[in-house]
């Protein structure tokens, strides 16, 4: 099993060098007959993501990441289309000029070669991350997790099927056991992967990150709140906090806390309650809420630990703050620096907390839920990247490039 990883890697090492000299234009085809292809064999992949459906509790909050269904497969095959019609970001000249003594100096954007991506029970995952890699003309390592093995293979054997035929090397798109053991051999191959994504739980991205020998860009958890200031419209806060929480909860943008100003709590919080009643939500609540909402049926009393803990379900904590400074001190305090909204009509309140608030996406007055690749206009998204360096935010097709100097003389010595 170990040699084979090992010959997985250098495949796709030596594939990714051949990706280069594709053009734009015959990636764009690759990348439409790939959805074409998705269509074409929607059966056979709603099949195989049965058998992994099947395999977990119908209670499990990881089977809504794991299923898909026709309209999500169609959303992933009209996404990869997007994706096949936006501009490469390979080969964009970023500098020219001439050096003192007639160098000709340039630099340019370049692929980083291989990528590795470590993700868990999102099978959307491997279709979002092999068009993107490819887009950019990098080869990619996925290594996805044991729940979606079976939706993972026959998707990644839907991509090789269509890079065997557009006589583009196979190995550029490579399924890696979901054994943990593949982790620690990813981990120490600096040699041929030239950077790794987890994208998955707090304790996925913290084992890459503490363990990697390569070099790791987080795609982080979302710990995500809504503060609900004192002069927020309260329709307006509704539909935000309801939308936040309700429309996708398994998802890392969803929220996890709700902020409420003590000044309008009495009045907000009941008719939040209305609304999450349908959706059964289990609020955990500070003592103010818990006071406030007693006859709420799905109101517990939260603990220390369910602030700042993604639920990644219908749940969601909740404090009532004394103002503004408290409810930017509780974000400071549990932010995972994911995406943090205010709803409020105070315009100079919106501005000191997007501007003060240190989140890769802040809002003010709309749904964290937002916060997408697709919804914002990068086709998709490898991950959300929570840390500072090189991208933060969708990590998207746009950032899947690193930098190259060329420099072009005539005997120059120096």
């Amino acid at each position: 099993m170990i040699n084979d990883i090992d010959t997985i890697f250098q495949k796709t090492f030596t594939a990714s060098k051949s990706l280069q000299r594709f053009p734009d234009e015959a990636i764009r085809d690759l990348l439409q007959s790939i959805a074409r292809e998705i269509e074409a064999e929607e059966t056979s992949i709603l099949k195989a993501n049965q058998k992994d459906v099947q395999k977990m509790a119908t209670s499990d909050p990881l089977v809504d990441r794991l299923l898909l269904n026709k309209q999500r497969l169609q959303a992933i095959a009209d996404s990869i289309r997007a994706i096949a019609e936006l501009p490469s970001p390979v080969g964009k000249l970023i500098l020219k000029r001439k050096m003192k003594k007639g160098l000709e100096l340039k630099k340019m954007t370049v692929p980083f070669g291989v990528v590795g991506v470590i993700y868990e029970s999102r099978p959307n995952v491997t279709f979002d991350t092999s068009v993107l890699c490819l887009k950019s003309k990098n080869a990619c390592l996925l290594k996805g997790s044991r729940h979606a093995d079976e939706t993972n293979k026959k998707s990644v054997q839907l991509i090789q099927k269509v890079l065997k035929r557009k006589k583009i090397p196979a190995d550029c798109v490579s399924l890696l056991p979901s054994d943990r053991r593949t982790l620690e051999k990813m981990f120490v191959a600096t040699k041929y992967i030239d950077l790794i994504i987890p994208r998955g739980s707090q304790q996925l991205i913290d084992a890459v990150r503490q363990n990697s020998l390569v070099p790791v860009i987080e795609t982080g958890a979302g710990v995500c709140h809504v503060y609900v200031h004192k002069e927020a419209n309260m329709k307006k806060a509704l539909q935000i906090v309801e939308n936040a929480k309700v429309s996708r909860p398994s998802v890392c943008n969803a929220m996890d806390t709700l902020l409420i100003d003590k000044t309008i709590a009495a009045k907000f919080l009941p008719q939040l309650a209305e609304r999450f009643l349908k959706h059964k939500v289990e609020m955990y609540a500070d003592e103010k809420t818990f006071s406030l909402l007693k006859p709420y049926p799905y109101l517990l009393k939260a603990s220390a630990e369910d602030f700042g803990k993604e639920f990644l379900s219908l749940k969601c904590s909740v404090k009532v703050v004394n103002d503004f400074d408290q409810a930017m001190e509780h974000i400071q305090k549990y932010s995972t620096k994911h995406s943090e909204a205010i709803v409020s009509e105070n315009k100079g309140v919106c501005e000191r907390f997007m501007n003060e608030v240190d989140a890769a996406v802040v809002y003010a007055n709309a749904s964290t839920r937002f916060t997408d690749g697709e919804e914002f206009g990068l086709g998709a998204e490898i991950g959300i990247s929570t840390q500072k360096l090189h991208a933060r935010g969708p990590f998207a097709l746009e950032k899947l490039v690193s930098e190259k100097w060329f420099v072009t003389g005539e005997g120059h010595v120096r």
